[in-house]
């Protein structure tokens, strides 16, 4: 499967999360209560609902716990096994269909009013919500027609920010890239000005084929500037009933990469970053073209 859009079907290696790492994400505090409220707010009793990588199939149980039609597809053939089993477990194996077969490709044989993938890593990095959600978006019009299905996520929100980090590890210096969770307090993270927007990614329109940004970061404390904090933040369901919008989101782990050489910084100065990958790229792909200008 080649392409050079990401509204078109792309290379992708076939193991995306191994099933030990389920857990991780199961055990994700912000993750799992973010989600869960937003599948409650939006899913209601007879509801179709369609899952694209399903993993443990957690968000279908979810679903399925509303009262909708649940159809499930997942590429790894453990995986696939794993969730059934799951299902069983939890009294869901009559709710939940769980189908083998690739995110890229698969299209449900009717139309859908939800569609759940969560395949978000911070940046748009190595894994590929970008390619799926494109490449169904376009193939949903093509056979269905409008209105497209609510996507959980709708949208996500790609930022950096100047910070010094300490690459300090018992006497030993290495500057590599380092994940960081969004709710905890990061002692060795010096803040040094504020987080900008780079990228607002709605699933429902066309989406870029690469993720090139250029601009300027303000910062507002002395230091030294040695690392980029990248952020992204998911939108999940937004509710305007409510003023103002009530909106449900999840911010995926931070990571800090380090810079090829650390730059004193100042007060009110002005320090621009550019940078250009292609979304499910490694993450040397965009330090490889990691630039700042003072």
């Amino acid at each position: 499967m080649k392409s050079t859009s990401p509204d078109q079907t792309t290379d992708w290696p076939a193991a995306i999360i191994p099933l030990h790492y389920q857990y991780n994400m199961l055990n994700d505090n912000a993750r799992m209560t973010s989600f869960k409220s937003a599948i409650e707010f939006i899913i209601k009793p007879g509801m179709k609902v369609l899952e694209l990588g399903a993993g443990s199939a957690v968000m279908s149980f979810l679903a399925a716990k509303q009262g909708a039609t649940v159809r499930c597809v997942e590429i790894e053939a453990p995986i696939v096994k794993a969730a059934k089993n799951i299902l069983k477990v939890n009294g869901m194996s009559d709710k939940v269909e769980v189908i083998h077969a690739s995110a890229l490709e698969y299209l449900p044989p009717e139309r859908v009013d939800v569609v759940i993938c969560e395949m978000v890593h911070v940046a748009m990095l190595r894994e590929h919500q970008i390619e799926v959600m494109a490449s169904f978006r376009r193939r949903y019009l093509e056979k269905f027609g409008a209105p497209l299905p609510i996507f959980i996520p709708s949208a996500s929100i790609l930022a950096v920010q100047p910070v010094h980090q300490d690459f300090n590890f018992y006497g030993f210096v290495a500057p590599v890239p380092i994940f960081q969770q969004p709710d905890l307090i990061q002692p060795r993270t010096i803040t040094l000005g504020d987080t900008v927007p780079t990228h607002i990614l709605d699933f429902s329109e066309t989406l870029p084929e690469r993720l090139a940004w250029s601009g300027s970061l303000n910062i507002d404390k002395q230091g030294e500037l040695n690392a980029i904090r990248f952020i992204t933040k998911s939108v999940l369901s937004v509710n305007q009933a409510v003023s103002p919008a009530d909106i449900i989101s999840w911010f995926s782990q931070y990571m800090i990469l380090p810079l090829p050489q650390p730059i004193a910084v100042k007060s009110g100065q002005q320090v621009k970053i550019t940078f250009d990958y292609k979304h499910g790229d490694e993450i040397s792909a965009l330090q490889d073209t990691l630039k700042i200008v003072t």
